[in-house]
């Protein structure tokens, strides 16, 4: 960290025991992303309530490369927030969830999904609930009536184009799940 955790209480007396597991804790961000270049954390005791004791509010605003990252949560609606290290911890794990999503931004990861496999049905028993799809490539994948979305079995014919999603049956690859491309089947 580039300069030093700056930690505030508000409302409240400074507590050495908090402040020291905050300065612990923080000092570990930089494992979900590098460089963080200042922390701020305050720590506010909210006013009583006439049930329970004092709930705590704990913002940590932490600024990192190109952007502010900002972490509270809201302590009315949490009654273990009567303990600032609860509420410490919980707005702790929300920045770390801001960082780790801001690392992935920077580092321009996305998720590439393969397509899924498209084939033909080659074949189809309809009183056995069954069929068999071609793929592209030859193979043949098993498949039964359960595994076709929106109940769209009894409109499936040989020739129709499905997209299906492969898995290892007892007997060689069956099509876990089927959906009919092209041309849409008549509403029940």
């Amino acid at each position: 960290m580039q300069k030093p955790v700056q930690i505030t209480f508000r409302n409240m007396d400074s507590s050495p025991a908090l402040e020291a597991r905050i300065r612990r804790r923080v000092g570990k961000l930089e494992r979900h992303f590098e460089p963080i270049m200042s922390c701020q954390v305050a720590v506010e005791a909210r006013h009583r309530h006439h049930h329970r004791g004092n709930v705590y509010h704990v913002r940590i605003a932490v600024t990192v490369p190109g952007a502010e990252l900002v972490a509270s949560r809201d302590p009315e609606r949490d009654h273990a927030h009567e303990d600032p290290y609860v509420a410490f911890r919980d707005a702790l794990r929300a920045l770390i969830r801001q960082l780790e999503d801001h690392a992935r931004r920077v580092r321009q990861d996305v998720k590439h999904h393969e397509p899924a496999p498209v084939g033909r049905v080659r074949e189809i028993d309809h009183g056995a609930g069954r069929g068999i799809i071609e793929t592209a490539d030859g193979r043949e994948i098993a498949f039964w009536r359960n595994s076709v979305v929106d109940q769209a079995f009894e409109h499936l014919s040989t020739g129709d184009r499905v997209r299906f999603a492969e898995a290892v049956g007892d007997e060689g690859p069956v099509a876990s799940t089927v959906y009919r491309l092209g041309k849409q089947y008549p509403p029940d």
